[in-house]
């Protein structure tokens, strides 16, 4: 399950952090509730949904956006702030993945996800979802991609803590960094998730 000590937690976000990726939104995945910001580095719930053309890369019904990052080898890391959220998916998504209908996302399905829901669970999206009993809310989430190792695993930034670890993933083709801020509702989830500098 990858490491779960204070200590091991720590180094581990050390030597990950020599692994930064510069992580932007791929406005061309992009479901089209969502609003991203000119740098790529944000995105959050816009509410409806435009009358625009689909395309065949775009999310048609999960409010989803992919990274541009191709990961096919190698060590990647990137961060995103998660502080006000009640909902978010972050993780990596296989390129063959299927993005048109109502998902399955989990690893089945070519998506290695964890994901916060109602304010205070958490959950990793295996088959069955795995429930995550964390103590504290993070603020920043870590995302860790060993590409040979078949490694993704999620660490709490602030708390330098490992969150969950995907192994023996079965990655078969190029990945691509995955997000989705969640639905806002009223005034609640209303901020973005922001990819930020490590």
């Amino acid at each position: 399950m990858g490491p779960t000590g204070f200590k091991t937690a720590l180094e581990m976000l050390y030597k990950v952090s020599h692994c930064v990726l510069d992580v932007k939104l791929d406005s061309a995945t992009a479901h089209r509730c969502l609003v991203l910001s000119n740098d790529g580095k944000r995105v959050r719930d816009g509410g409806e949904k435009p009358k625009a053309p689909d395309d065949p890369e775009r999310f048609d019904t999960f409010g989803s956006v992919l990274g541009t990052n191709r990961l096919n080898c190698g060590r990647s890391y990137w961060e995103v702030e998660v502080k006000n959220k009640s909902g978010w998916d972050l993780g990596v998504a296989r390129r063959s993945a299927n993005r048109k209908g109502v998902l399955k996302v989990n690893t089945d399905n070519g998506y290695w996800v964890a994901v916060h829901f109602e304010d205070r669970k958490y959950a990793a999206l295996t088959v069955p979802p795995t429930s995550l009993p964390l103590n504290k809310k993070p603020q920043k989430v870590g995302v860790f991609v060993d590409y040979e190792e078949a490694v993704v695993s999620f660490y709490d930034v602030t708390n330098k803590s490992h969150i969950f670890s995907f192994t023996e993933c079965l990655f078969n083709d190029d990945i691509f960094p995955y997000f989705s801020p969640h639905p806002k509702t009223n005034d609640k989830n209303v901020d973005p998730l922001i990819i930020s500098a490590v």
